[in-house]
């Protein structure tokens, strides 16, 4: 890994990871951003090899990053680093290409070995996060026939919430009451047997559903 984008908001905490990335990888150079505007303005301006990016920006999520970096066709390698360890976040993370989630509770040394994995094909994850990966898919299986049985319209809407939309975001986005969008909501919990975004989440992703696939239309 020779360039390194890292975008944190925080300034001791951006120092922090440079050093970090540079302990993983002695040659790298670290471009800092401190928002996901300046982040997205690097990306167009230079392929980087790696990504370490934040979710809680202060003018976005991360995530839309890692979507852009997906978009682009980058080899970029996104790794998010965050204190935000639920599972909507997590598996939006992974469904948006993330080649990693990590804790910045961590000690460093234990952070550094995660990133010098990544040349070896091991996704950067920090051990609760993969528990949490494993026992979700413990606990719910294959994807249920039931799935299936959404229509088009729930799927759309199943796809737009796991991007962590509100309702009225979502009803805008679809032109549509937002009272529409609970009754689909209702609807598709229903058939999937779920009770929580976090699950709906988790359903749309190993659905493969993302706004504007051909499945949703």
């Amino acid at each position: 890994m020779k360039h390194v984008l890292i975008v944190e908001d925080v300034s001791e905490t951006r120092i922090w990871l440079g050093e970090v990335a540079r302990a993983a990888f002695p040659d790298c150079t670290a471009t800092m951003a401190d928002n996901l505007r300046a982040g997205r303005a690097a990306v167009d301006r230079f392929v980087f090899d790696l990504a370490l990016i934040d979710l809680g920006l202060p003018d976005g999520n991360g995530l839309d990053l890692l979507s852009h970096l997906r978009q682009s066709g980058a080899p970029t390698l996104g790794v998010v680093t965050t204190v935000m360890a639920d599972d909507a976040n997590i598996v939006a993370a992974l469904s948006r290409g993330a080649s990693g989630y990590l804790l910045k509770e961590q000690p460093a040394e234990r952070i550094v070995l995660q990133l010098t994995q990544l040349a070896e094909g091991v996704p950067a994850l920090s051990p609760s996060i993969a528990r949490r990966i494993m026992e979700h898919f413990r606990l719910t299986g294959p994807v249920s026939e039931e799935t299936s049985k959404l229509t088009s319209r729930e799927r759309e809407v199943l796809a737009l919430i796991s991007r962590g939309l509100r309702n009225c975001d979502v009803a805008e986005s679809l032109a549509v009451s937002e009272s529409t969008i609970a009754s689909h909501l209702k609807s598709i919990y229903r058939k999937l047997g779920i009770s929580s975004r976090a699950e709906a989440t988790w359903h749309a992703t190993r659905m493969g559903l993302t706004p504007g696939d051909p499945g949703m239309l």
